[in-house]
């Protein structure tokens, strides 16, 4: 019996590692983000009943227990050497012919690489496992990040293929990728928890996290550039195929390396790799050429720090230096309110900026920015150009700290934040110009008041033209003023006015959603309106009271409280009772109405025919808790398609399994 477990533990641990193989080193996946997690399960839960067969390598064993106390120092076998630069077209003509002359060849053969802007690690494998992680450091000691890099899935525990060498070190960039370091900010943003500056940073200060169960929650990635210790003679001829034999090992290698011939050939690799470069998802400062030869690379040897056979060809320069002429604040859509520093013109990475943020408040303060001051700024990529640090040796005598103002600059309403979260906002959704667009829309669309035929460019239109400043204004509206808008004849403005009328009489629940309040989404307005029943009890409860409520936490409380108190937003709803429109009395609800009072649901799998939140509220109306993950007090869990660990896991403690034509029916 032991034996058969051993052998399924090892066989899942096989399949899932060569998984990772296909989705991050050949960028192939073969199988489902969903069927891979219910694989990792049903292994972590095996390994957890059979702890005595758990290996090293197993992907389970990424994340360590327990944060660390600090980083040891680790001192490199050979040195992790940096790279000398060109930054023009005839400084690398001169490069190349001061190879030539050295090695006596006509023509030299480069592997051309982009040059990752992110942290340069080694990593040691010892018998084909992962041994040891460390930062370049200064190039002959580092940090011991092991425990960190073991949580990066796109590195492998254990390398693929045979004969592979008693010691192999491997170097390579950890970077974050751009669509990730966006969505970890977006995520930490709505937590109030810190946020990162640009990827780079994002990358560094995860390897530098003592925690491993942290950076494990961050979207790092990896590329190999090099070899460094190798306990035996590969027989490779060139650097590129040193590559290649890394990349057949399971280790990540990027997709862009290639080989050329000459500075022509490496000039045409960078310009080529330029214009990929704001559609890649990664940030990169420039290029760099190695001579591929590896023959060539040992007759040509080493200078000081630097290998000299090898450059980087930078971009243009990333970070300038500049005058803040002013500082103004800007309403986003959703009321957020952002410093953004007037420039004195100049041209950072090829682009003149004119304009920079400051991000927030207490980001003005911790680099106490001052209009007067000289700063450096950065832009990478297509990101919005911030400012990085003031000169301070440059300040003007008088100048003085920039004051965030109380009020919102475009609609004069006080500004709020909520304990934890570092931005300001305007709260008055309903109402301040800036926002006025994405509430209408929002207050419009399907899932709210569903006024067929008012479309996003329609408000926009509108919204534009004068005819609406608030979603009030929507009842208002008469023939004549439709008829005005371009494109709009007589019919479309009667089938917009029928539409507009027949969505005052709605539910309470839709209402509720549609006045957009921060947080508050289909299920939660269902929430309050099954319990509450009125508008204006809501707008009495503390945020005492709301916590009370089923599935309403602190934050989302504080959130409804500062709608509500807010005098424009509640003008605002007062102008749209005024404008007729009704909804049902909710009754008080019944045994019968409510067959799953008392009831622990969880949802789990793709649903065809609601959506997540629709089948919430379903559930919530018909009296059931909906809660997130499966645990003992769990009644019931409803599984769609490609359910994955939370139907494993509801099955193995008992819980009754349903599916989606059980929701529908009821």
């Amino acid at each position: 019996m032991s034996e058969d477990i051993k052998k399924t533990i090892e066989e899942l641990r096989s399949q899932l590692n060569d998984y990772a193989y296909h989705y991050y080193v050949l960028d192939e996946p073969v199988i489902s983000d969903v069927q891979y997690d219910k694989l990792y399960q049903q292994l972590l839960e095996l390994e957890k009943n059979y702890p005595e067969f758990i290996s090293s390598d197993s992907p389970t064993q990424r994340v360590g227990d327990k944060p660390l106390d600090g980083f040891k120092q680790i001192k490199h076998e050979a040195p992790m050497l940096s790279l000398g630069n060109v930054f023009t077209e005839t400084e690398l003509i001169e490069f190349d012919n001061r190879l030539m002359d050295l090695v006596q060849v006509g023509e030299i053969e480069y592997s051309a690489e982009p040059k990752l802007d992110g942290l340069a690690v080694s990593i040691v494998y010892e018998k084909g496992k992962l041994k040891q992680a460390a930062t370049r450091g200064d190039g002959n000691v580092g940090e011991d990040i092991t425990a960190n890099v073991k949580t990066i899935k796109a590195i492998p525990l254990l390398l693929r293929g045979n004969n592979i060498p008693d010691k192999l070190e491997v170097r390579g960039e950890v970077i974050m990728t751009r669509s990730g370091f966006n969505e970890y900010n977006r995520q930490a943003e709505l937590l109030g928890e810190k946020t990162f500056a640009n990827p780079r940073n994002a990358a560094a200060g995860s390897l530098r996290q003592l925690d491993p169960r942290k950076t494990a929650k961050r979207p790092l990635m990896f590329y190999a550039y090099s070899l460094g210790v190798v306990s035996q003679e590969l027989n490779f001829e060139s650097h590129i195929e040193t590559l290649e034999w890394v990349k057949s090992l399971g280790i990540p290698v990027n997709n862009l390396n290639q080989t050329v011939m000459s500075a022509k050939g490496c000039q045409q690799f960078y310009q080529m790799v330029g214009e990929k470069r704001p559609s890649l998802n990664y940030d990169i400062d420039g290029v760099v050429y190695k001579v591929n030869n590896l023959q060539l690379q040992k007759k040509l040897g080493f200078v000081t720090k630097s290998p000299r056979w090898a450059t980087a060809h930078k971009f243009p320069a990333e970070e300038a230096t500049t005058v803040i002429e002013n500082i103004e604040v800007q309403v986003g859509r959703t009321g957020s309110i952002t410093p953004v520093a007037r420039l004195q013109p100049v041209v950072v990475g090829g682009v003149t900026v004119t304009n920079a943020t400051l991000h927030n408040e207490d980001e003005i303060r911790r680099k106490d920015v001052r209009v007067g001051d000289t700063v450096f700024v950065r832009r990478a990529g297509d990101v919005i150009p911030e400012v990085v640090k003031v000169v301070l040796q440059k300040r003007p005598e008088n100048s003085q700290p920039f004051i965030m103002p109380i009020h919102c600059p475009v609609c004069e309403t006080l500004l709020v934040k909520l304990e934890g979260e570092a931005v300001l906002r305007c709260p008055a959704g309903l109402y301040c110009d800036a926002q006025r667009k994405e509430a209408i829309k929002h207050f419009a669309s399907r899932k709210a008041l569903d006024i067929e035929g008012l479309g996003d460019k329609l408000v926009e239109l509108m919204v534009d033209e004068g005819l609406i400043k608030t979603p009030a204004d929507l009842f208002h509206l008469n023939q004549q003023d439709l008829i005005n808008l371009e494109r709009m004849a007589e019919k479309s403005a009667n089938n917009l006015l029928q539409s507009i009328e027949s969505s005052k009489h709605t539910q309470l629940d839709k209402f509720i959603y549609a006045l957009g309040i921060r947080e508050v989404g289909e299920a939660t307005a269902m929430t309050l309106a099954n319990q509450l029943k009125s508008v204006e009890a809501i707008e009495d409860s503390t945020a005492e009271q709301l916590e009370e409520l089923p599935d309403i936490g602190p934050i989302v409380a504080k959130r409804i409280r500062q709608f509500f108190a807010d005098k424009h937003n509640l003008k605002v709803i007062q102008q749209l009772l005024d404008a007729d429109i009704t909804w049902d009395k909710i009754e008080t609800p019944t045994a019968d109405s409510q067959p799953l009072l008392g009831k622990t649901i969880v949802l789990t799998g793709s649903l065809s025919q609601f959506t997540r939140a629709t089948a919430k509220a379903k559930l919530i109306k018909l009296g059931a808790k909906v809660a997130g993950s499966v645990s003992k007090n769990t009644d019931i869990l409803v599984a769609g398609e490609n359910a994955g660990s939370k139907l494993t896991k509801a099955e193995k403690l008992g819980v009754e399994v349903r599916d989606e034509d059980w929701l529908l029916g009821l």
